[in-house]
């Protein structure tokens, strides 16, 4: 933040366990690794096993109380610094149910066992709502939530109209003023829904262009993107990235709805000569300011 204070960071601190903090509620095995983040194994063979899961706890199960404890450690030092945390962050619950049991017997259930799948969506939507609520609880500046789901990407429109849509619907109907919503794949059936779900910022892939994605979206969802984290950010060079910003901001037309970023989240190894070249990007756009 002190080496880029041009850059609203998103959603800002974030105890990050990769993918393991809402499975490892349910007793999946947490595997790690000296140079990535956490990966889950998934420990349900068949949807028929649904009945056999423990709706965990936040408070007391897997790696989230210890995420809640890191968080209560970390505001004193933030408040002293004049920050604070304003965006809690938690995995979709149909990445969660994929998770769980993997994300290829997970589809083939949703079409062969849909009764099942639906009891599974409801444990995964407790689950990631509990979650939401238990790091608001320990964060009492809390004002928005995000919640990241690449496998509505995955669905066709009528699957996910009767087994994402009105989880995701639960999920977003919370009292808070910011609504974020991240799925990078490229996908169209969810994205005339999007606003629906009550999503007031959606972080899409570099893989569809803005003008058309807001065609679908509407005016009013904010959207977040849209350059491409690793093949432009990390393997290109400062003009690459400079000259893909440059395009965004053209393809926006100066839509105020949108956030200039990368087009599903900035990549590890993103060197900070791409950083630069958005923020200097930007500043020619507007004249010499940012």
């Amino acid at each position: 933040m002190e080496r880029f204070p041009e850059i609203l960071f998103f959603p800002g601190f974030w105890v990050e366990r990769g993918m393991a903090a809402e499975p490892s509620g349910f007793g999946a095995k947490v595997e790690y690794y000296r140079d990535q983040p956490p990966t889950i194994r998934h420990f349900m063979d068949d949807i028929r096993e649904v009945d056999q899961l423990v709706q965990p706890n936040p408070l007391t199960d897997g790696l989230m109380p210890g995420i809640l404890k890191q968080y209560r450690e970390i505001l004193p030092g933030l408040h002293e610094r004049g920050l604070d945390i304003h965006i809690v962050a938690a995995r979709g619950p149909m990445t969660l149910a994929t998770y769980l049991m993997g994300v290829t017997d997970f589809l083939i259930a949703l079409k062969t066992e849909p009764a099942l799948t639906h009891r599974l969506m409801r444990i995964t939507t407790r689950m990631v709502g509990e979650w939401i609520d238990a790091q608001a609880q320990n964060l009492p500046s809390v004002k928005g939530l995000f919640i990241l789901d690449d496998i509505i990407g995955f669905l066709s429109e009528e699957d996910y109209l009767e087994f994402a849509h009105p989880y995701f619907q639960e999920i977003f109907s919370v009292p808070m003023t910011v609504k974020a919503l991240h799925n990078d794949t490229p996908n169209p059936v969810s994205f005339r829904h999007i606003a629906d779900l009550g999503v007031n910022i959606f972080n899409f892939t570099h893989l569809v262009p803005i003008p058309e994605l807001r065609q679908m979206v509407g005016d009013s969802v904010v959207l977040m993107g849209n350059i491409s984290p690793l093949d432009i950010m990390v393997n290109g060079g400062y003009q690459d990235v400079y000259d893909a910003a440059e395009g965004c901001i053209r393809e926006n037309r100066d839509h105020p709805r949108f956030l200039l970023s990368a087009g599903g989240g900035v990549s590890m190894g993103t060197p900070e000569s791409s950083i630069r070249a958005i923020i200097d990007a930007v500043s020619a756009a507007k004249g010499g300011s940012t």
